[in-house]
């Protein structure tokens, strides 16, 4: 999925003078008071950090209460969607006019009808609502859903993601995922017999009596 990464990132982290015997449990007390919330620094959601070293020195900043500050080294991984890349969603809620999914378990995602491509209509069976594509009835959206869609924007203050289904690569992961399989497999089938066909091109343009059978001369009787 994208809009996933790593990244190594040098920090300074204020720590309050009380802390200053508990330095690591502050350290990550204040990291963890930034997950799962939009950053604009880190340009992303903080998902999870792991801090690869931290300086032995701190810096006294001046005022009333002298916090001094620790520079430490630490892995992030962020959540960060840009429009149209393509990220993945369990559907939670789907109606004839929206499709609502969530996003790693804490962001939301919602996708309306108008961008909702026309190959899927929606359908209801004994009470439950799918969009089913109109070419293959095997390919269909419903509550429990594992989907794959492009962003459209990020709501940074909500976390929430408003999505399209309108490339014909997206729809339900398990589907896509099955027919791009097989679609690899027919290409690379392809590509061998190309590959034999150019062989034997290539024989019969260096040996034109490759492929003819030789005839032996029978003798004259006389």
């Amino acid at each position: 999925m994208e809009g996933l990464m790593v990244s190594d990132a040098n920090l300074t982290v204020y720590i309050h003078p009380s802390m200053a015997n508990r330095i690591r449990g502050a350290i990550l007390s204040q990291l963890s008071s930034l997950l799962f919330k939009y950053n604009e620094i880190f340009e992303g959601v903080l998902l999870a950090y792991q801090v690869d070293g931290r300086s032995r020195s701190a810096r006294i900043l001046p005022g009333l209460v002298p916090y001094f500050g620790v520079k430490l080294r630490a892995s992030l991984l962020l959540f960060s969607p840009k429009p149209n890349m393509f990220i993945e969603g369990k559907v939670v809620k789907l109606g004839r006019e929206s499709v609502h999914a969530t996003v790693l378990g804490f962001s939301s995602a919602a996708i309306m009808l108008e961008d909702i491509r026309a190959e899927f209509k929606y359908k209801t069976r004994d009470g439950v609502g799918t969009f089913t594509s109109r070419y293959n009835k095997h390919h269909l959206i419903k509550v429990g859903s594992i989907i794959r869609f492009i962003v459209k924007s990020l709501d940074e203050e909500m976390l929430h993601i408003s999505g399209s289904l309108v490339p014909p690569n997206t729809g339900c992961i398990y589907w896509l995922s099955k027919h791009e399989v097989n679609d690899a497999a027919q290409k690379e089938r392809g590509m061998k017999r190309n590959r034999a066909d150019g062989v034997e091109e290539n024989a019969l343009e260096q040996d034109p009596s490759f492929f003819q059978s030789s005839k032996r001369s029978r003798p004259n009787k006389i």
